[in-house]
């Protein structure tokens, strides 16, 4: 089984067009798409996850 596609924050920034700093204040009030902190320190984002985040935000506009 492929393990799923991870996205690296800019390459996640870089999709939504957002910038670090709005992205940070999003994600303080719960939303922004879930990552993940990998045990080096890294954040990913699951394209899955991305994918479900981006859905959720066609509906509520």
């Amino acid at each position: 089984m492929a393990r799923p596609k991870m996205l690296k924050l800019p390459e996640v920034l870089e999709e939504i067009e957002m910038s670090r700093a709005a992205f940070y204040r999003m994600r303080a009030r719960g939303r922004a798409p879930k990552l993940i902190k990998l045990p080096n320190g890294q954040i990913r984002c699951r394209r899955a996850d991305l994918d479900a985040w981006w859905s959720s935000m066609e509906t509520a506009a």
